[in-house]
């Protein structure tokens, strides 16, 4: 079973096809990358002989003298002048491609005259050096091996790409008047050789087309999801705004009947519609900052003093804060500035302060700490209530968290606030932490960057 399951594996590497609705991006996307592999062993190529050049005038007296001098000297000059044609139209088709983004039949011609170049001219100059064909298997391996990794070829271009060396190889042989023994050594080699290109040719193919359309396919599903969200948003948020006009109707039709002679039982189950309506116009508010938070737009924002604005609010809070917490505030410094969407930020200030409060005790202290610790300021809202369990706490910032959990005195939560929280601070390029130890309290820290 595990031979079969290999063998299946192998036969699906080699003859594997992308995809069609896949294919002409595929293509397009691997002539690029065999245009650039052109263009860099070509640079690589034409250095080299620059370099051997160079040795003959450094050394003479000691290169002039090898075997075969005047056929390798003659041979160096071909490609120091061929070379450079290869590295010149490099550079405009590759300009030209990304200009039309278009792989063109032209373009894969020029990289497999270009392959064939690079081969023939390894095998030549070891059969020039060396008068030896065995010995000029070595440059005949290298050039192959370079070819299968860099560049991608169809199947059909691989099988002609082979018989192509293949003919030049058996040409050379020829012209070099060996043995008719050594004759079928070389080419029985040669064909070895040409098979592991082959193969290792088909597996970068499959491979690289593999990835390709593995990159296609998460592209494919971001923007599905993107699209999703975004969907998602304008439903929630249309439903949520649709659904304040019915909930206003309801509420003041219980503040009518309010106004008239009742007896406890109406009056009580009038205040029961009048709460239910003030937790549905939360939930409504919520979610439509949930939905306005993942528009994932630049907010506006304007440098303001931390220490005012923090201080207000928590004024505000002192004057309307039913709870009769002892509400105090310290600072480091005056002022800290810091760039800030007021009403964005005002909320998150609400969201912590109120949390703060629906999980302490009258009696209990919160304070609200403003700090400013180099290019950065601080800003810490600490509890001494009933603390959050540590099972809770990696789950405290997801949306409808399963974290949510009501309040000391039965306050309700919809498992939204600390994630809207969290979207605001990071959109203002900030971030949050939490710090609790059950029946002892907690205290969240929002770090933003400071003005100086």
């Amino acid at each position: 079973m595990p031979l079969y399951y290999t063998l299946t594996d192998l036969d699906n590497s080699f003859l594997q096809r992308i995809p069609s609705k896949y294919k002409a991006e595929y293509r397009n996307y691997y002539t690029l990358q065999n245009l650039l592999a052109v263009r860099t062993c070509s640079l690589i190529f034409l250095l080299l002989n620059v370099i051997i050049r160079l040795l003959y005038w450094v050394f003479p007296e000691s290169l002039t003298k090898a075997q075969n001098f005047p056929e390798f000297d003659f041979i160096n000059w071909i490609f120091i002048a061929v070379t450079p044609f290869f590295v010149i139209t490099s550079y405009l088709i590759i300009d030209y491609y990304r200009h039309k983004r278009k792989a063109l039949a032209l373009h894969t011609l020029y990289v497999f005259v270009f392959t064939l170049y690079l081969v023939a001219s390894g095998i030549f100059s070891s059969l020039i050096a060396t008068s030896d064909p065995s010995n000029a298997l070595t440059l005949y391996l290298v050039p192959l091996v370079i070819i299968s990794v860099m560049c991608v070829f169809e199947l059909y271009e691989t099988l002609i790409l082979i018989l192509a060396i293949e003919a030049v190889f058996t040409s050379l042989l020829i012209y070099s008047q060996i043995s008719p023994t050594e004759l079928v050594y070389s080419e029985m080699i040669s064909i070895i050789l040409l098979a592991g290109f082959y193969l290792t040719s088909r597996y970068f193919y499959t491979y690289k087309a593999s990835y390709f359309k593995q990159v296609l396919e998460i592209r494919e599903k971001n923007n599905e999801i993107e699209n999703a969200a975004n969907f998602k948003n304008q439903v929630l948020g249309m439903v949520a705004h649709d659904l304040r006009n019915p909930l206003a109707a309801v509420e003041s039709t219980a503040m009518i009947m309010e106004l008239e002679e009742i007896d406890t039982d109406t009056r009580e189950n009038i205040e029961i519609i009048k709460a239910s309506c003030v937790k549905a116009r939360g939930i409504i508010s919520d979610l439509l900052e949930a939905a306005r938070n993942d528009d994932q737009s630049v907010i506006e924002t304007t440098g303001i003093d931390l220490c005012v604005f923090v201080r207000k609010i928590i004024d505000s809070w002192k004057i309307h804060n039913e709870a009769k917490n002892h509400l105090v505030f310290h600072s480091n410094t005056h002022p800290i500035y810091a760039q800030v969407n007021k009403e964005k930020f005002h909320r998150v200030m609400d969201n912590l302060i109120s949390n703060a409060i629906k999980f302490s005790k009258e009696s209990d202290k919160i304070e609200i700490n403003l700090i400013k610790e180099g290019n950065k300021a601080i800003i810490e809202v600490k509890d001494n209530g009933v603390g959050i369990p540590k099972d809770m706490i990696p789950h405290l910032f997801d949306r409808f968290s399963k974290a949510g959990r009501p309040g000391i005195r039965g306050e309700q939560s919809t498992g939204l606030g600390l994630s809207i929280v969290k979207q605001i601070i990071e959109r203002h390029n900030g971030k949050i932490e939490v710090s609790s130890t059950e029946n002892k309290g907690s205290t969240f820290r929002i770090t933003l960057p400071a003005l100086n």
